[in-house]
């Protein structure tokens, strides 16, 4: 023990290294339960299942909040609550679009937690490298704040201006290059990602992939480019990597979780993205207003964008009560 120590108790990215391995831990003892225990075999997951297992995920993300306040003190714990709010927020909107992936794949429902398994795996890590980089970026150049500001406003406008927009995944360039350079089999070969038949022009067996692959793969592309937003977001909160990653990752977790009662009720969230855009011009709004009348307190960012948040939501379901009712008429 007294060997490991100096280990434990060294610094990496602000924080002692036994405070990330004590997250990973977490991280990983959820994802072996996930799959080991609660999903080892390929079984539909119904709405109630998803808002249980999302509501354990999201108990385990506050009472690690709790700690953090506890242990790292009021504001960062102010700072990860905030922080966990917005990526959550934020990360609603991805639930749109994986939604609409699985359709064009014809995903059933029965597959699609072992695509957003693996998919959570490729967030872990580039949430890191993007995390990584930009708190490098923000140490060394403090001017690049008021770029995720400026970005941020710049794209809460668009998200308003286009949020009836849906993605047509048929022309996405990313589907069109990965069929271009790869051997794509015609039909799902159950829950695999890849699978050897034989070549139709050769009659060799070769490895194709197959439509669950492309699926996982316009996932994490998917995932990467709202972490553009979501990331800037946050380190307009705060600068310290350990919150801005863990309040990341523990709300993308609760999220993937709580996809399959979310997607069941999609529709009755139409409003939801201008709220988002309100969140994300708000939240960029505040770097520049840091110089103006000093920097705005967690616990107001935090108040706003609940409440922005849950107007949005509100406005969503009383907007679309009537189609709900005439759809459960019908």
């Amino acid at each position: 023990m007294d060997i490991l120590l100096p280990y434990l108790t060294a610094d990496f990215l602000g924080k002692a290294a036994w405070i990330w391995l004590v997250f990973f831990g977490i991280v990983v003892s959820l994802l072996a339960f996930d799959l080991g225990v609660l999903h080892n075999g390929d079984s539909e997951i119904g709405v109630r299942e998803s808002l249980l297992l999302s509501s354990g995920y999201i108990s385990v993300a506050l009472l690690f909040g709790a700690w953090v306040w506890w242990y790292l003190g009021a504001q960062s714990g102010m700072d990860y609550y905030t922080g966990f709010m917005i990526e959550k927020s934020l990360s609603m909107d991805n639930v749109f679009v994986i939604a609409l992936i699985f359709s064009f794949f014809a995903i059933p429902r029965q597959y699609q937690h072992r695509v957003l398994f693996w998919g959570i795996l490729g967030v872990i890590v580039l949430r890191a490298i993007m995390i990584g980089l930009g708190a490098t970026l923000v140490s060394q150049f403090s001017w690049v704040l008021y770029l995720f500001g400026a970005f941020l406003i710049f794209t809460g406008i668009k998200m308003w201006i286009i949020a009836d927009h849906m993605p047509d995944i048929a022309n996405n360039p990313l589907l069109k290059f990965l069929k271009k350079r790869m051997r794509v089999t015609d039909g799902l070969r159950g829950n695999a990602f890849w699978v050897h038949e034989p070549d139709p022009a050769t009659g060799k067996v070769v490895r194709f992939a197959t439509p669950l692959f492309l699926a996982l793969v316009l996932i994490e592309f998917v995932d990467l480019v709202f972490a553009v937003d979501s990331v800037p977001a946050i380190f307009a909160i705060t600068t310290d990597p350990f919150i801005v990653y863990t309040s990341n990752i523990f709300a993308i977790l609760g999220l993937r979780a709580l996809y399959f009662a979310l997607a069941a009720m999609i529709h009755r969230f139409k409003y939801l993205k201008y709220a988002l855009a309100l969140v994300l011009v708000f939240i960029g709004s505040k770097i520049f207003l840091v110089g103006i009348i000093g920097k705005i307190p967690a616990v107001i960012s935090l108040s706003v964008t609940f409440g922005l948040i849950a107007g949005g939501v509100l406005v969503s379901l009383w907007k679309t009560r009537e189609q709900h009712v005439a759809l459960e008429r019908a």
